[in-house]
């Protein structure tokens, strides 16, 4: 159940990630300020690992991001249930 809890967190990590980057995009928050600096370079920490593998694996039409998109469907509907699947087993068999 532990690893169900860190994917949910992980999903709201690139929520919030996505968000922050088109804020920063579109000029609300500005860079030059310190705190949204380190909040920025932690969630490209935290979320680049997994998004630059899709990004380069799919198009970008009209310069539009899907990998986080791609990456959030991804767990939901592929990694959740495999895990979901095998820790029943696990505690079944």
């Amino acid at each position: 159940m532990v690893v169900m809890r860190l994917l949910e967190l992980y999903c709201w990590v690139l929520l919030v990630s996505c968000i922050f980057v088109n804020l920063h995009a579109f000029g609300i928050l500005d860079s030059r300020n310190r705190l949204v600096w380190k909040i920025g370079v932690f969630l490209e920490r935290i979320t680049e690992p997994v998004l630059a593998p899709v990004r380069r694996m799919l198009p970008m039409p009209g310069g539009i991001d899907f990998s986080p998109m791609v990456v959030l469907l991804a767990i939901q509907y592929l990694l959740e249930p495999a895990l979901m699947k095998l820790l029943y087993s696990l505690a079944v068999g």
